[in-house]
């Protein structure tokens, strides 16, 4: 997956899942769903800072209706709440004609210094931020 920030409070993604992800014949696994909610929402704390990394302690999934494998999608994440050391957002994923397939609201806190220390995402996890 791609991500882009609208620079505030927004992070969205286009994304098609291909067929080995599903679980019921023709429709995107709930866990990978989850899995697409939890990664887009938790950008929301990178916008202004790449390296502030925050991580999960609680996310709702709804799912609201089947979500289609290797049709494209639109996923969204807004930030709601966001402290130095706490963070809440919500994402959503829409199917091709606008109605939502699934939804989750997460609430994150912000990595601790041990596990950040020396950490160079760009290589680890080779990501990197295009302009």
């Amino acid at each position: 997956m791609s991500f882009y920030d609208n620079g505030e409070d927004e992070v969205e993604s286009h994304y098609t899942v291909p067929r080995s992800f599903e679980g019921y014949p023709g429709i995107v696994h709930g866990g990978v769903q989850a899995a697409i909610l939890d990664e887009i929402i938790g950008r929301v704390s990178l916008i202004e800072d790449f390296h502030a990394f925050m991580m999960s302690v609680r996310l709702d999934v709804k799912y609201r209706n089947p979500v289609p494998v290797e049709m494209p999608l639109h996923i969204v994440a807004k930030r709601e709440v966001m402290r130095d050391r706490f963070a809440k957002a919500e994402g959503k994923i829409y199917l091709p004609d606008g109605t939502v397939g699934s939804e989750a609201s997460i609430k994150l806190v912000r990595l601790p210094e041990e596990f950040r220390v020396g950490v160079d995402v760009s290589q680890e996890l080779g990501w990197r931020v295009d302009p």
